[in-house]
Protein backbone atom coordinates (compact mmCIF):
# COMPACT_ATOMS: atom_id res chain seq x y z
CA UNK A 1 0.00 0.00 0.00
CA UNK A 2 1.58 3.27 -1.11
CA UNK A 3 0.67 5.11 2.09
CA UNK A 4 2.43 2.53 4.17
CA UNK A 5 5.64 3.11 2.28
CA UNK A 6 5.39 6.89 2.45
CA UNK A 7 3.96 7.01 5.97
CA UNK A 8 6.96 5.18 7.35
CA UNK A 9 9.30 8.11 6.96
CA UNK A 10 10.89 8.50 10.32
CA UNK A 11 14.57 9.69 10.94
CA UNK A 12 16.30 12.83 12.58
CA UNK A 13 19.40 15.06 12.24
CA UNK A 14 21.38 16.22 15.24
CA UNK A 15 20.57 19.81 16.10
CA UNK A 16 20.95 22.34 18.87
CA UNK A 17 18.63 22.47 21.84
CA UNK A 18 15.38 24.34 21.30
CA UNK A 19 14.13 27.11 23.53
CA UNK A 20 11.89 25.70 26.24
CA UNK A 21 8.15 26.15 25.79
CA UNK A 22 6.66 29.18 27.50
CA UNK A 23 4.44 28.21 30.42
CA UNK A 24 1.64 30.68 29.81
CA UNK A 25 -0.15 30.64 26.43
CA UNK A 26 -0.58 33.77 24.38
CA UNK A 27 -3.64 35.88 25.15
CA UNK A 28 -6.97 34.57 23.85
CA UNK A 29 -5.31 31.57 22.20
CA UNK A 30 -7.52 28.63 21.27
CA UNK A 31 -6.88 25.01 20.34
CA UNK A 32 -9.39 22.65 18.74
CA UNK A 33 -9.02 19.26 17.06
CA UNK A 34 -10.80 16.98 14.63
CA UNK A 35 -10.39 13.43 13.42
CA UNK A 36 -10.04 13.08 9.66
CA UNK A 37 -13.33 12.41 7.92
CA UNK A 38 -13.75 8.80 6.83
CA UNK A 39 -14.82 9.95 3.39
CA UNK A 40 -13.30 11.07 0.12
CA UNK A 41 -12.81 14.65 1.30
CA UNK A 42 -11.70 16.68 4.31
CA UNK A 43 -14.09 19.65 4.70
CA UNK A 44 -12.35 20.92 7.85
CA UNK A 45 -9.11 21.26 5.90
CA UNK A 46 -10.73 22.85 2.84
CA UNK A 47 -12.63 25.32 4.99
CA UNK A 48 -9.42 26.37 6.68
CA UNK A 49 -7.58 26.80 3.37
CA UNK A 50 -10.40 28.93 2.01
CA UNK A 51 -10.41 31.15 5.10
CA UNK A 52 -7.12 32.73 3.99
CA UNK A 53 -7.43 36.39 2.98
CA UNK A 54 -3.80 37.53 2.63
CA UNK A 55 -1.43 34.56 2.81
CA UNK A 56 -1.27 30.79 3.07
CA UNK A 57 1.88 28.82 3.86
CA UNK A 58 1.83 25.02 3.62
CA UNK A 59 4.45 22.37 4.35
CA UNK A 60 3.23 18.98 3.12
CA UNK A 61 4.91 15.61 2.81
CA UNK A 62 2.38 14.41 0.26
CA UNK A 63 -0.11 16.61 -1.61
CA UNK A 64 -2.36 14.47 -3.77
CA UNK A 65 -5.75 16.06 -3.19
CA UNK A 66 -7.20 17.80 -6.25
CA UNK A 67 -9.71 19.77 -4.19
CA UNK A 68 -6.99 21.16 -1.92
CA UNK A 69 -4.73 22.01 -4.85
CA UNK A 70 -7.57 23.74 -6.73
CA UNK A 71 -8.46 25.70 -3.60
CA UNK A 72 -4.85 26.89 -3.33
CA UNK A 73 -4.87 27.95 -6.98
CA UNK A 74 -8.16 29.82 -6.50
CA UNK A 75 -6.66 31.69 -3.56
CA UNK A 76 -3.63 32.69 -5.62
CA UNK A 77 -5.90 33.98 -8.36
CA UNK A 78 -7.76 36.08 -5.76
CA UNK A 79 -4.53 37.75 -4.70
CA UNK A 80 -3.68 35.61 -1.67
CA UNK A 81 0.05 34.86 -1.45
CA UNK A 82 0.31 31.07 -1.57
CA UNK A 83 3.59 29.30 -0.74
CA UNK A 84 4.01 25.53 -0.49
CA UNK A 85 6.95 23.31 0.50
CA UNK A 86 6.69 19.76 -0.86
CA UNK A 87 8.89 16.82 0.10
CA UNK A 88 11.61 16.44 -2.52
CA UNK A 89 12.12 12.74 -1.79
CA UNK A 90 8.62 12.01 -3.09
CA UNK A 91 8.51 13.99 -6.30
CA UNK A 92 6.55 11.20 -7.95
CA UNK A 93 3.70 11.78 -5.50
CA UNK A 94 3.99 15.57 -5.43
CA UNK A 95 4.92 16.45 -9.01
CA UNK A 96 1.37 16.98 -10.23
CA UNK A 97 0.58 19.40 -7.40
CA UNK A 98 3.90 21.18 -7.91
CA UNK A 99 3.25 21.61 -11.62
CA UNK A 100 -0.31 22.85 -11.07
CA UNK A 101 0.71 25.35 -8.40
CA UNK A 102 3.67 26.80 -10.27
CA UNK A 103 1.69 27.04 -13.50
CA UNK A 104 -0.91 29.10 -11.65
CA UNK A 105 1.74 31.44 -10.25
CA UNK A 106 1.70 30.10 -6.71
CA UNK A 107 4.98 29.64 -4.88
CA UNK A 108 6.00 25.98 -4.68
CA UNK A 109 9.45 24.67 -3.77
CA UNK A 110 11.01 21.29 -3.13
CA UNK A 111 12.21 20.64 0.41
CA UNK A 112 15.85 20.80 1.42
CA UNK A 113 18.05 17.71 1.19
CA UNK A 114 19.21 18.62 4.71
CA UNK A 115 16.41 16.37 5.95
CA UNK A 116 15.86 12.75 4.98
CA UNK A 117 12.20 13.67 4.58
CA UNK A 118 10.26 16.86 5.12
CA UNK A 119 7.46 14.90 6.76
CA UNK A 120 5.76 17.91 8.37
CA UNK A 121 2.08 18.56 7.55
CA UNK A 122 1.13 22.13 8.45
CA UNK A 123 -0.98 24.96 7.00
CA UNK A 124 -0.87 28.56 8.25
CA UNK A 125 -3.34 31.21 7.10
CA UNK A 126 -2.80 34.96 7.25
CA UNK A 127 0.15 34.47 9.61
CA UNK A 128 -2.38 34.12 12.42
CA UNK A 129 -3.57 30.52 12.71
CA UNK A 130 -2.00 27.15 11.98
CA UNK A 131 -3.38 23.69 11.34
CA UNK A 132 -1.03 20.94 12.50
CA UNK A 133 -1.85 17.56 10.94
CA UNK A 134 -0.83 13.98 11.58
CA UNK A 135 -1.93 13.04 8.06
CA UNK A 136 -1.05 14.00 4.53
CA UNK A 137 -3.39 15.57 2.00
CA UNK A 138 -3.71 12.39 -0.05
CA UNK A 139 -7.36 11.88 -0.88
CA UNK A 140 -7.23 8.22 -1.87
CA UNK A 141 -6.44 7.30 1.75
CA UNK A 142 -9.03 9.48 3.47
CA UNK A 143 -11.83 6.87 3.64
CA UNK A 144 -9.76 4.24 5.47
CA UNK A 145 -7.20 6.20 7.49
CA UNK A 146 -7.06 7.44 11.06
CA UNK A 147 -5.51 10.88 11.39
CA UNK A 148 -5.98 14.08 13.39
CA UNK A 149 -5.74 17.82 12.86
CA UNK A 150 -5.29 20.53 15.52
CA UNK A 151 -6.03 24.23 14.98
CA UNK A 152 -3.73 26.56 16.93
CA UNK A 153 -3.92 30.36 16.94
CA UNK A 154 -1.47 30.88 19.80
CA UNK A 155 0.58 33.83 18.50
CA UNK A 156 3.91 32.48 19.74
CA UNK A 157 3.28 29.04 18.24
CA UNK A 158 2.29 30.54 14.90
CA UNK A 159 5.28 32.88 14.91
CA UNK A 160 7.62 29.95 15.44
CA UNK A 161 5.94 27.92 12.70
CA UNK A 162 6.18 30.82 10.26
CA UNK A 163 9.82 31.51 11.13
CA UNK A 164 10.74 27.89 10.39
CA UNK A 165 8.61 27.91 7.24
CA UNK A 166 10.41 30.99 5.91
CA UNK A 167 13.79 29.38 6.53
CA UNK A 168 12.79 26.04 5.02
CA UNK A 169 11.16 27.74 2.03
CA UNK A 170 14.40 29.60 1.27
CA UNK A 171 16.64 26.65 2.14
CA UNK A 172 18.21 28.46 5.10
CA UNK A 173 19.40 26.61 8.22
CA UNK A 174 17.45 27.25 11.42
CA UNK A 175 17.10 25.77 14.89
CA UNK A 176 13.36 25.95 15.65
CA UNK A 177 11.98 27.34 18.87
CA UNK A 178 8.92 25.83 20.54
CA UNK A 179 6.65 28.84 20.97
CA UNK A 180 4.26 27.85 23.75
CA UNK A 181 3.47 24.27 22.74
CA UNK A 182 5.53 22.94 19.84
CA UNK A 183 7.98 20.09 19.35
CA UNK A 184 10.19 19.77 16.30
CA UNK A 185 12.36 17.27 14.51
CA UNK A 186 15.24 17.34 14.25
CA UNK A 187 15.57 19.37 17.45
CA UNK A 188 13.71 18.26 20.56
CA UNK A 189 10.91 15.89 19.52
CA UNK A 190 12.32 12.82 21.25
CA UNK A 191 12.85 14.54 24.61
CA UNK A 192 9.49 16.29 24.39
CA UNK A 193 7.65 13.01 23.66
CA UNK A 194 9.41 11.36 26.59
CA UNK A 195 8.36 14.28 28.80
CA UNK A 196 4.69 13.66 27.93
CA UNK A 197 5.07 9.96 28.69
CA UNK A 198 6.88 10.62 31.98
CA UNK A 199 4.14 13.04 33.04
CA UNK A 200 1.54 10.25 33.13
CA UNK A 201 0.55 9.33 36.69
CA UNK A 202 -2.64 7.32 36.05
CA UNK A 203 -3.23 6.66 32.35
CA UNK A 204 -1.34 6.82 29.08
CA UNK A 205 -2.98 6.26 25.67
CA UNK A 206 -0.75 6.05 22.59
CA UNK A 207 -1.85 5.81 18.94
CA UNK A 208 0.95 5.38 16.41
CA UNK A 209 1.89 4.18 12.96
CA UNK A 210 5.49 3.35 13.90
CA UNK A 211 6.83 2.12 17.21
CA UNK A 212 10.57 1.48 17.04
CA UNK A 213 12.47 4.29 18.79
CA UNK A 214 13.97 2.71 21.89
CA UNK A 215 14.06 5.84 24.06
CA UNK A 216 10.36 6.54 23.56
CA UNK A 217 9.23 2.90 23.79
CA UNK A 218 11.34 2.32 26.91
CA UNK A 219 9.72 5.35 28.54
CA UNK A 220 6.26 3.87 27.82
CA UNK A 221 7.36 0.52 29.25
CA UNK A 222 8.63 2.26 32.39
CA UNK A 223 5.26 3.97 32.92
CA UNK A 224 3.48 0.63 32.67
CA UNK A 225 5.90 -0.89 35.18
CA UNK A 226 5.19 2.04 37.51
CA UNK A 227 1.49 1.14 37.55
CA UNK A 228 0.19 3.59 34.96
CA UNK A 229 -2.62 2.13 32.83
CA UNK A 230 -1.00 2.03 29.39
CA UNK A 231 -3.00 1.37 26.21
CA UNK A 232 -1.46 1.39 22.75
CA UNK A 233 -3.12 1.28 19.32
CA UNK A 234 -0.73 0.38 16.50
CA UNK A 235 -0.72 -0.23 12.80
CA UNK A 236 0.86 -3.62 12.04
CA UNK A 237 1.90 -4.61 15.58
CA UNK A 238 3.59 -7.73 14.20
CA UNK A 239 6.25 -5.39 12.78
CA UNK A 240 7.12 -4.37 16.34
CA UNK A 241 6.85 -7.69 18.15
CA UNK A 242 9.70 -6.98 20.57
CA UNK A 243 8.28 -3.61 21.58
CA UNK A 244 4.77 -5.04 21.91
CA UNK A 245 6.05 -7.88 24.10
CA UNK A 246 7.84 -5.39 26.34
CA UNK A 247 4.70 -3.29 26.78
CA UNK A 248 2.58 -6.33 27.60
CA UNK A 249 5.18 -7.78 29.99
CA UNK A 250 5.15 -4.47 31.85
CA UNK A 251 1.36 -4.66 32.26
CA UNK A 252 0.28 -2.53 29.32
CA UNK A 253 -2.21 -3.44 26.60
CA UNK A 254 -1.70 -3.27 22.84
CA UNK A 255 -4.24 -3.63 20.04
CA UNK A 256 -3.62 -3.28 16.35
CA UNK A 257 -4.85 -3.11 12.80
CA UNK A 258 -3.05 -4.89 9.99
CA UNK A 259 -5.36 -5.27 7.00
CA UNK A 260 -3.56 -3.45 4.15
CA UNK A 261 -6.91 -2.88 2.45
CA UNK A 262 -8.78 -1.88 5.60
CA UNK A 263 -8.65 0.66 8.41
CA UNK A 264 -5.18 2.18 8.68
CA UNK A 265 -3.66 3.77 11.79
CA UNK A 266 -1.60 6.62 10.38
CA UNK A 267 -2.08 8.87 13.44
CA UNK A 268 0.65 9.96 15.82
CA UNK A 269 -0.88 11.04 19.13
CA UNK A 270 -0.70 10.55 22.91
CA UNK A 271 -2.97 11.44 25.83
CA UNK A 272 -1.62 11.26 29.38
CA UNK A 273 -3.85 11.42 32.48
CA UNK A 274 -7.01 12.20 30.53
CA UNK A 275 -9.45 14.29 32.58
CA UNK A 276 -6.99 15.01 35.39
CA UNK A 277 -5.26 18.29 36.21
CA UNK A 278 -2.02 16.68 35.00
CA UNK A 279 -3.51 15.96 31.56
CA UNK A 280 -1.25 16.31 28.51
CA UNK A 281 -2.08 15.66 24.86
CA UNK A 282 0.33 15.43 21.93
CA UNK A 283 -0.30 15.20 18.18
CA UNK A 284 1.89 15.80 15.17
CA UNK A 285 3.68 14.43 12.16
CA UNK A 286 6.46 12.53 13.93
CA UNK A 287 6.44 8.76 14.15
CA UNK A 288 8.06 6.89 17.01
CA UNK A 289 11.13 5.99 14.96
CA UNK A 290 14.74 7.13 15.10
CA UNK A 291 14.54 8.48 11.56
CA UNK A 292 11.48 10.59 12.29
CA UNK A 293 12.86 11.97 15.53
CA UNK A 294 16.45 12.55 14.42
CA UNK A 295 16.64 13.15 10.67
CA UNK A 296 13.34 14.54 9.35
CA UNK A 297 11.64 17.91 9.45
CA UNK A 298 8.61 17.20 11.67
CA UNK A 299 6.22 19.29 13.75
CA UNK A 300 3.79 18.52 16.57
CA UNK A 301 2.29 20.21 19.60
CA UNK A 302 1.75 19.39 23.27
CA UNK A 303 -1.05 20.91 25.34
CA UNK A 304 -1.16 20.65 29.13
CA UNK A 305 -3.95 20.86 31.70
CA UNK A 306 -7.73 20.51 31.65
CA UNK A 307 -8.33 24.05 30.39
CA UNK A 308 -6.04 24.71 27.44
CA UNK A 309 -5.92 21.05 26.42
CA UNK A 310 -9.51 20.04 27.07
CA UNK A 311 -11.05 20.25 23.62
CA UNK A 312 -8.10 18.63 21.84
CA UNK A 313 -7.69 15.90 24.48
CA UNK A 314 -11.40 15.04 24.38
CA UNK A 315 -11.46 14.73 20.59
CA UNK A 316 -8.38 12.52 20.46
CA UNK A 317 -9.29 10.44 23.53
CA UNK A 318 -12.83 9.77 22.30
CA UNK A 319 -11.55 8.66 18.91
CA UNK A 320 -8.77 6.62 20.52
CA UNK A 321 -11.32 4.75 22.65
CA UNK A 322 -13.24 3.80 19.52
CA UNK A 323 -10.09 2.64 17.75
CA UNK A 324 -8.93 0.71 20.80
CA UNK A 325 -12.28 -1.05 21.08
CA UNK A 326 -12.17 -2.02 17.41
CA UNK A 327 -8.59 -3.29 17.35
CA UNK A 328 -7.29 -6.84 17.60
CA UNK A 329 -5.30 -7.73 20.72
CA UNK A 330 -1.63 -7.94 19.82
Amino acid sequence: MLWKVFGRAGVTLAAGAAVLATAVPANAASYTAFAFSQSSSQPAVYGFINSATTSLDMTMYELEDTTAVNDLIALEKKGVTVRVILDSAHKSANQSAYNSLTSAGAGAVWSSSTFVYTHQKTITVDGAKSLILTGNLTSQYYPTGRDYGVFDDDSRDVASIEKVFNADYSGTAITPTDGDHLLWSPTDSRSRLVSVINSATKTLDVEELEFSDSAVVNAIVARAKAGVTVRVVLESPSSYSGQVSAIKAAGGAVVGYSDPNGFYIHAKAMVADYGLSTQEVEAGSMNISSNSLSNNRELGLILTGTGVAESVATTIETTFNSDYAGGTTA
